[in-house]
């Protein structure tokens, strides 16, 4: 059986001593793209041994997505450093976003290529809807951190028509609680820092649960990283997130326990088992 080897692919147009040096990347979305490859390979129809390909594609054009996500858009002079660390993410993420037409196009799968197009302006769109109520009404966090989830899943899900029909309830299935694992660890990053987690999961939890001078400071961009934190071991964000996370990978563990013996499946599993396991006592100690 051929192993699963996207990451280590996708490495070469991903790690670069520039970037490394200057900018941070967002984590690589391996549970989706681990449950992508399986499932093109185990039911794919007529995709001739391009699981692997598709895979690799997506994972790029998922990296360019969420590298431009990841740019800081503060106002004001924040010194050369962040301004070469804005530069780089740009231009990786659209570096990340090019290469997946080049590789589809050398192998003349020109009909994929429209497909992850019309993907990532469906993505696009979904954004800008999510951004706007953001920006003129309060989000609740439980619909945002939903949203947030189908805005992940999206990409993978364009791959849907290429797979066999009697697996689509699956896929979208496992799909959409492997995808709310990343973003709720994704979520547990971002809650560090008031900067990070500016409208985040954690900020609307905040907004709905605290105090009317403490959501002044909130939405007044004045509360320093002190005072987020003491806000966040106030109202158990991190805590609330972390029993998501719980919640999730028992759906999981759950949905896959007839699948027991099948390693792809448990491997998916093991990240977010081990961050359980190793962030539930530095959480609850605060």
């Amino acid at each position: 059986m051929k192993p699963y080897r996207v990451p280590e692919l996708a490495e070469k147009y991903i790690n670069y001593d520039m970037i490394q040096n200057h900018t941070e990347l967002p984590d690589f979305p391996d549970a989706r793209v681990h449950l992508l490859y399986i499932f093109l390979k185990d039911s794919g129809r007529n995709i001739a041994g391009l699981e692997e390909l598709y895979a690799l594609v997506a994972s790029l054009v998922q990296m360019g997505l969420d590298t431009h996500e990841s740019i800081d858009v503060a106002e004001g002079n924040q010194g050369e450093a962040m301004m070469r660390s804005r530069q780089l993410k740009v231009l990786a993420g659209d570096y990340f976003s090019s290469r997946f037409y080049q590789l589809l196009a050398q192998k003349g799968e020109i009909a994929v290529i429209s497909l992850l197009s019309r993907a990532v302006s469906s993505v696009n769109v979904m954004k800008m809807n999510l951004y706007g109520k953001m920006k003129d009404t309060l989000v609740p966090s439980e619909e945002y951190l939903r949203q947030t989830v189908q805005l992940n899943m999206q990409l993978f899900l364009s791959f849907t028509p290429l797979l066999e029909k009697s697996v689509h309830e699956t896929w979208r299935t496992l799909l959409k609680e492997f995808t709310q694992c990343e973003t709720l660890v994704q979520e547990m990053k971002r809650c560090v820092s008031p900067d990070s987690g500016r409208w985040s999961y954690s900020y609307w939890h905040l907004i709905e649960t605290a105090s009317e001078e403490e959501r002044r400071l909130l939405v007044g961009k004045k509360a320093d990283p002190k005072d987020w934190k003491k806000l966040i071991l106030k109202y158990k964000a991190a805590e609330r997130l972390l029993d998501k996370l719980r919640e999730t990978v028992a759906n999981l563990q759950q949905l896959l326990a007839g699948r027991s013996g099948d390693c792809p499946y448990s491997c998916l599993l093991e990240p977010f088992l081990h961050r359980l396991g190793t962030v539930s006592s530095v959480v609850r100690g605060g």
